[in-house]
C-alpha cells in the first residue's frame, strides 16, 4: 500500500495545477463547484486538442511523400525491373559522366579567374556569375531536369528582393541557372559548407548560423547592404526558413519584408510523378538526396516569377509576408498552414505555452461563472 501511495504521490506532481492560472478569489468562490465536467466542457481548447492529434499539418509539412507502388502484379513488375536497369545501369552513369565533365570545365575555368584576376575587376565578377550558371546547368542535367519558367526573367535592379518557397537546395540550383542570384541560406557542413564559402560567396551569397543569435544583426545589416547596390546580384530569400515538402507553405519570417524594397514573389512547384523532390534534411544528406534524383527518371517542376509586390499604406511586415504567401501559394497550387518552421528544430517559446496556459484557465473561469 505504501508503494502504491508513493507511486500516486509522483503521478500527481507531475499534473499541471490550474489553481496556478486562476485568479485566487475565484478558487475560493468556485472550489466547490469545480467539477471534472466542467473542466472538460471546454470546447474551443478540446476542439483545438482533438484537431492537433487528428490532423497533424505540422507533421505533415516536413514528410517524405514517396509514390505509391506501382509493380504489385506479375504484368507490371517485369516493366518496374527493366525500369530499374535502365535507371541505374544507364541513366546513372550518363549523368556521373555530365557531372563530372562539368566539374571539370568548371573549376579549371574558376580557379584561375577567382585567384589570379583582380578581386575588384567587374570582369571577373561576369566571368564568376557565368561559369556559377554554367554550373548549376550541369547539374540540372545531371538530374534530366526539365524546368519550365514563367513571366519576365529577374533583372538586376536596386532596393528589390526575390522570395521564394522552400522545397530543397536545389531550388536555388534551378533558379540560378537562369539568373545568377544571391541567395541567403543555412550555413551547412561538409562539402556543401566548402561551395559556400568559396564559390558561391564569389556571387555575393550570405549565409547565417540558425543556433546563433548575433547572427541575426549582422545578416540583416548585410541585407540592407547588399540591395543598396545597383551592380550586386538580385537577393534572393526562402523566407521559410526550413524546407517544406511541396504540398505546404508555413509562415513567412519577416525579415525580408522589412527591407523597405520591392518584394518580387516566386512560386516553384515540382511534379512528384518521376520524384519527390522535398529534402528531408534530418533523414538524409544533401549528398544522398543527389544521388536520389540522379537515380531517378526526371526532376520536372516549374517556376512563375510573379508581380512585384510593395507594402501598402498602414500595412504591417507580418502582413505583407502573409500577403506575399497568398499570393505564392495560389500559383503554385499548395496549401498555406498557420505554422512557423523553426519549430522543426527547436521547443515552442516558453512564451507562447504559458500563454496557451493562460488561455485555458480564463476559459475555466468562464466556464465556471456560467454555472
Amino acid at each position: 500500500m505504501g508503494e502504491l501511495n508513493s507511486s500516486s504521490s509522483e503521478i500527481d506532481l507531475d499534473r499541471p495545477n490550474i489553481e496556478e492560472y486562476l485568479p485566487p478569489d475565484s478558487i475560493k468562490e468556485f472550489h466547490e463547484k469545480l467539477r471534472l465536467r466542467d473542466l472538460l466542457d471546454i470546447s474551443p481548447a478540446l476542439t483545438e486538442a482533438a484537431g492537433a492529434i487528428v490532423d497533424d499539418s505540422f507533421t505533415r509539412c516536413f514528410k517524405s511523400n514517396p509514390p505509391e507502388p506501382w509493380n504489385w502484379n506479375i504484368y507490371l513488375f517485369p516493366l518496374w525491373c527493366f525500369g530499374l536497369v535502365v535507371r541505374y545501369g544507364i541513366l546513372f552513369p550518363v549523368r556521373v559522366l555530365v557531372l563530372t565533365i562539368g566539374w571539370i570545365v568548371f573549376l579549371s575555368s574558376f580557379i584561375p579567374v577567382h585567384f589570379l584576376m583582380n578581386g575588384k575587376d567587374e570582369r571577373k565578377k561576369k566571368i564568376e556569375r557565368y561559369l556559377v550558371e554554367l554550373m548549376c546547368s550541369f547539374f540540372v542535367a545531371s538530374w534530366t531536369g526539365v524546368v519550365k519558367y514563367h513571366g519576365p526573367r529577374p533583372s538586376m535592379r536596386p532596393k528589390q528582393v526575390f522570395v521564394a518557397n522552400h522545397t530543397s537546395m536545389i531550388d536555388f540550383i534551378i533558379l540560378e541557372q537562369m539568373t545568377p542570384f544571391a541567395v541567403i541560406m543555412q550555413k551547412h557542413p561538409g562539402w556543401v559548407g566548402l561551395l559556400q564559402s568559396t564559390i558561391l560567396e564569389s556571387v555575393g551569397c550570405i549565409w547565417f548560423n540558425r543556433s546563433e543569435a548575433k547572427d541575426r544583426e549582422i545578416v540583416a545589416k548585410k541585407l540592407r547592404d547588399h540591395i543598396q547596390e545597383v551592380d550586386n546580384n538580385p537577393l534572393l530569400i526562402f523566407p521559410e526558413g526550413t524546407c517544406v515538402n511541396n504540398h505546404y507553405t508555413v509562415m513567412f519570417k519577416k525579415g525580408a519584408f522589412e527591407l523597405g524594397c520591392t518584394v518580387c514573389p516566386i512560386a516553384i512547384k515540382y511534379n512528384r510523378i518521376f520524384v519527390d523532390a522535398f529534402w528531408n534534411s534530418r533523414k538524409q544528406s544533401f549528398t544522398m538526396h543527389l544521388l536520389c534524383l540522379m537515380t531517378s527518371w526526371a526532376v520536372v517542376c516549374d517556376v512563375w516569377y510573379l508581380e512585384p509586390q510593395n507594402l501598402r499604406p498602414g500595412e504591417t511586415a507580418i502582413e505583407f509576408a502573409e500577403r506575399v504567401r497568398d499570393i505564392i501559394s495560389v500559383r503554385a497550387g499548395i496549401r498555406k498552414v498557420p505554422w512557423d518552421g523553426y519549430l522543426k528544430y527547436s521547443r515552442p517559446s516558453p512564451k507562447l505555452t504559458e500563454r496557451k496556459q493562460q488561455i485555458f484557465a480564463e476559459s475555466v473561469l468562464r466556464r465556471l461563472e456560467e454555472k
